[in-house]
């Protein structure tokens, strides 16, 4: 055996440096937030998204002005407990309407993501409408993009005040006009109106309407894109919806790589190059502003700004057209065509079929009338002085259409339990009347001491308009 000592492997001492350690600033974990200034820019995609974001405004902004049937189309009447929607009034016992009406823009929303990713967000989603009207409010007042950094970096003056002023009022006019309409939904908008031209509002509309004028000024005004990448929890779930042909925008690696800049008309192929001329526009047109030559990535919201940027770059180099495109990862992969029906997709249509006609039919069938019938509970049942047998029930009508109705209560009994007279009761629409009903017996014909019975209600205008409870008759035990 050998004496000679084995040689000891190489290391390196990579204890942190202890003037690092006790430095603040090299220990930060955040990175610092750069300010994004969005070129705007013309093209296919940017028309259809302008028009759908005024589109979308305008209905916001119109809806509460509509009147159906003599009220708001639209109103969500809380201190009364009831909402309208044009032809349809929903009270708390309709509860179930508006949950299924939710769970249906769920699974819409699911079946729009699987088809076309996150088109909701580039296109119609209300902070992506409002973010581009604030955007467009400092594109009039302070330039285009290079205008306004320029004006970040400028010293203070009378002109940047100015501009900065201007911009300010225009952000703080549309988030009081955005919070003016809101609550609109929520008390009726020409009552709003009056109470404000008179100066004369309840403390809880002042306070949303500073509280969403407040919101909206924030979020579209500073926050913008944060929302999108840090608060909202759709951009991070809806990856998981996706396959492999879910509509993506996406840069077309193998034509565009290697990237360089070049002149017009030089053959850039000889020397090896991409079609990407290395422009940064579609960085530079990004609200999120992310580079999608990098891949797909959770903050791209699909607005295909970057595709007119590119587009309009090909055009003037005089190249093909959809190096940034609308496209899927199996099209880039392996192209062929586009395969729209799959599995997934298909499953959430069917499921949003199939609660919609639900929906509908149990809307169409629902009768615009509730009726409950309460026993009292203090006495299961009592005799009158001719030694008749008394029971005392709580009778609940509700009406639920829109129009003034009066209805008969009358009940389906055995023969031996009775009713003095059919009692009429009239309901302005929405009203709600509780009442007292006494039902009585003679103990001579009762046979039993338990009858099943039913309080049944229906309108004189409309015989088809009926409601029936169920509830019981109870007597002494018979002899």
């Amino acid at each position: 055996m050998s004496d000679q000592q084995p040689s000891r492997l190489p290391t390196k001492d990579v204890s942190p440096d202890p003037v690092k350690i006790n430095n603040p600033k090299s220990m930060s974990l955040y990175a610092k937030r750069e300010k994004i200034h969005a070129r705007f820019v013309t093209g296919f995609f940017q028309t259809i998204r302008a028009y759908s974001a005024w589109f979308t405004l305008g209905l916001f902004v119109l809806l509460p002005w509509i009147t159906w049937d003599g009220r708001q189309a639209l109103l969500f009447d809380l201190p009364n407990r009831k909402f309208y929607i044009f032809w349809w009034t929903f009270l708390p016992q309709d509860f179930f309407f508006l949950s299924w009406l939710l769970i249906m823009a769920a699974f819409l929303l699911f079946t729009v993501t699987v088809f076309a990713g996150r088109v909701w967000c580039g296109y119609t989603c209300p902070q992506t409408v409002w973010t581009y009207v604030f955007m467009w409010i400092e594109k009039l007042t302070e330039g285009e993009r290079n205008a306004r950094i320029k004006l970040d970096k400028a010293n203070l003056s009378f002109t940047k005040v100015l501009r900065r002023s201007l911009k300010h009022i225009g952000w703080v006019a549309a988030s009081f006009i955005t919070a003016i309409t809101f609550v609109s939904y929520f008390t009726e908008a020409r009552a709003l109106s009056m109470e404000l031209i008179h100066f004369d509002l309840g403390m809880w509309e002042a306070f949303w309407i500073f509280f969403f004028t407040a919101a909206t000024y924030m979020n579209a005004g500073f926050l913008r894109e944060q929302v999108c990448m840090y608060m909202c929890p759709y951009g991070r779930f809806q990856s998981v919806m996706f396959d492999k042909d879910t509509l993506i925008i996406s840069y077309d690696t193998a034509r565009g790589e290697p990237r360089a800049h070049r002149k017009k008309g030089v053959d850039y192929k000889t020397e090896g190059l991409g079609d990407c001329i290395d422009c940064t526009l579609c960085v530079q047109v990004c609200p999120t502003g992310i580079d999608i030559r990098n891949g797909l990535q959770f903050e791209c919201i699909s607005c295909a700004a970057c595709i007119d940027a590119c587009d309009s770059v090909m055009d003037q180099m005089g190249y093909e057209r959809g190096l940034i495109r609308y496209t899927t990862e199996h099209l880039l992969e392996k192209g062929g065509k586009y395969k729209f029906l799959r599995g997934r997709l298909v499953g959430y249509a069917a499921i949003i079929v199939i609660m919609a006609s639900i929906f509908m039919i149990t809307l169409t069938l629902r009768v615009p009338l509730e009726l409950e019938a309460i026993r009292d509970r203090n006495q299961l049942f009592s005799e009158n002085s001719d030694g008749m047998i008394e029971n005392v029930y709580l009778v609940k009508a509700l009406n639920k259409s829109q129009r003034h109705e009066t209805y008969t209560l009358t009940i389906i009994a055995d023969k031996a339990i009775k009713m003095s007279d059919p009692i009429k009761i009239s309901l302005e629409p929405g009203e709600q009347e509780s009442v007292p009903v006494t039902l009585m017996a003679d103990p001579g014909e009762l046979t039993k001491s338990k009858y099943e019975i039913e309080f049944e209600i229906r309108s004189i205008g409309d015989s088809d308009v009926h409601k029936t409870t169920e509830s019981r008759f109870l007597a002494p035990p018979p002899l």
